[in-house]
């Protein structure tokens, strides 16, 4: 009777179970078809106004193109309408000017021509000067052209010297006047002229030999103390390799050369001047001693003993840093040979099972070392 009783109390449970997990089921299935119907619902909404919205923005184009459409049409109409009152226009001028005389059309046509006539003329004219113009400006071309390149070399060589030399003064050579190009007046800090030098520049594909005897002439001219030719093309004495040169009493260098041979020239110049002061008085070389403590040269020669002082220094301290543990290292070396020679006296002691004095290597009274 109980096995009876739980197994119909189990079965009820069991069957109570399927229903509600059945109503469950079918609970869950509404609810899903519930969700699944709105987002239907939801998407049509969207896909519908999305309809709507791309319908309007359809018709507003519609409208824009009919309206474009009306405007087209309009213009089309004006200008036929303007083209018919030009047509109409010109056909009455053409009746009244068949209606007029055949005399003021004569004259007309024949001041017509004649103006024509006249301005063909004219304009032959015209192109007859600019071809004589053209022709004459590329005769002046191909004859100034070297000319030309030549002032503009001799531009950049007169910016070169002024960068290089702010306190000195430059003058420029005239064109057809007898001279040089430039002409360079080396001047001292205190504003005294220390001399002249002379600079001529050539830029031509040859070497010309008579460059050398018109420079030597120009320097006579104006005094100058140096005469340097700057050119493209060296002397034929000179070999492969040499850019500068002095050659027949002047100088004469490329144009990579120009400006360091100018330094030592304007040096030798400032030398000469120095010398000449000494040579004077007192008060002048007090001046020649002040120009020549405060010029480049003399703070290259104090910087050049400076720097070998420096060096010495230098090597001083590397030598004694070396010295110090070369003799730190040794030092080392013998503690530890110290410490390993007690070591094995010990060892050696205690091996005896007695003391012996000629093995104490460090003596009792030994001074402290701290």
């Amino acid at each position: 009777m109980e096995d009876g009783l739980a197994r119909r109390t189990l079965e009820g449970l069991e069957r109570d179970s399927e229903a509600a997990l059945s109503e469950m089921r079918q609970t869950e299935r509404a609810t899903e078809q519930r969700r699944a119907d709105a987002q239907t619902r939801e998407a049509i909404e969207v896909e519908r106004k999305r309809q709507v919205q791309l319908e309007t923005r359809l018709a507003e184009q519609q409208q824009q193109l009919q309206t474009m459409r009306e405007q087209e049409l309009g213009w089309r109409k004006e200008r036929d309408a303007l083209a018919d009152r030009e047509a109409a226009m010109d056909l009455e001028v053409a009746r009244k000017v068949d209606a007029g005389r055949s005399a003021i059309e004569t004259r007309v046509r024949s001041q017509i021509e004649e103006r024509s006539a006249l301005q063909v003329a004219e304009l032959q004219k015209k192109l007859d000067d600019l071809n004589m113009q053209l022709a004459a400006a590329q005769r002046r071309a191909e004859q100034g052209s070297q000319q030309l390149q030549g002032e503009v070399l001799e531009l950049a060589m007169e910016d070169a010297l002024r960068r290089q030399f702010p306190i000195d003064a430059f003058e420029e050579v005239k064109k057809g006047a007898r001279g040089g190009d430039i002409i360079h007046r080396v001047m001292t800090r205190s504003g005294q002229l220390a001399g002249t030098i002379l600079w001529e520049v050539k830029r031509t594909r040859d070497w010309s030999a008579p460059w050398t005897a018109k420079l030597k002439e120009d320097m006579r001219a104006c005094g100058a103390d140096l005469g340097v030719l700057v050119t493209l093309v060296l002397p034929r004495e000179f070999t492969p390799s040499q850019a500068f040169g002095l050659h027949e009493e002047v100088w004469v260098s490329g144009w990579s050369t120009a400006v360091p041979l100018a330094q030592a020239l304007r040096a030798g110049v400032l030398d000469v001047h120095h010398q000449r002061l000494v040579s004077k008085g007192k008060g002048e070389s007090m001046e020649a001693l002040y120009d020549y403590v405060t010029s480049v040269q003399f703070a290259r020669k104090i910087r050049a003993v400076v720097d070998a002082f420096k060096r010495m220094r230098e090597e001083l301290e590397s030598e004694k840093t070396t010295t110090q543990q070369r003799w730190a290292r040794r030092e080392k070396q013998i503690q530890l040979a110290m410490t390993e020679l007690i070591g094995i006296a010990g060892n050696v002691q205690g091996l005896a099972r007695q003391e012996l004095p000629e093995l104490e290597l460090q003596p009792k009274d030994a001074p402290d070392q701290g």
